[in-house]
């Protein structure tokens, strides 16, 4: 009775082609790059996406300030109903007004939501310059665009492994088509009696 001895290779098959070995190789290189390779990158991804989001909406809250102002007045009416289906408020574009201590009243026109009425307190985010600015990027956004990039950065890995599988798979096939061409071009004569 023989025993194998771990590490040793098995004996050669005269069946297996050399296509079929790179296959098996390929498939183990694919399973690893799918389970390992596909959610390190999507990690990566997404710790440079949030590292970069965060110092952008660090940036935005440097630059940006909040003040409290009164609605004097609309600019323009278009979007001013509140969506049904969705149950969300429109805004539209309304004129308001704030006195900054130790300055004159100062105006600008920007978006307030729906159903605000003239007289009414709003936020208004404004940037270094005075111009209004939609509010800075706030810690769930930040998450967000984390998560989205490493989740397509994850399925681009994968969809590349998956790709080069399938070219590996195609090549393999047409190599082992002509390999049983070439086979079946030597054994035919044989089997059917006709001559090469």
């Amino acid at each position: 009775m023989r025993t194998m001895v771990r590490g040793r290779r098995r004996p050669p098959n005269p069946l297996r082609r050399r296509s079929d070995v790179v296959e098996a190789w390929t498939v183990l290189a694919v399973a690893v790059l799918l389970w390992v390779g596909a959610p390190v990158a999507g990690v990566v991804t997404a710790w440079w996406a949030h590292d970069e989001a965060r110092t952008v909406a660090a940036e935005q809250r440097a630059e940006r300030r909040l003040v409290r102002a009164e609605v004097v007045g609309r600019a323009s009416l278009s979007g001013s109903s509140s969506s049904v289906q969705s149950g969300t408020l429109h805004s539209y574009r309304a004129t308001v007004r704030w006195t900054e201590p130790g300055e004159a009243p100062r105006t600008v026109t920007t978006r307030v939501p729906s159903g605000t009425r003239a007289g009414e307190k709003v936020d208004v985010w404004l940037d270094s310059r005075g111009r209004s600015v939609p509010p800075p990027v706030d810690g769930a956004a930040v998450w967000h665009y984390a998560v989205t990039f490493g989740l397509c950065a994850a399925g681009g890995a994968a969809a590349v492994v998956l790709g080069a599988h399938w070219a590996v798979r195609r090549v393999a096939m047409r190599r082992r088509l002509a390999e049983w061409e070439e086979a079946w071009a030597r054994t035919e004569p044989e089997w059917t009696r006709r001559r090469a």
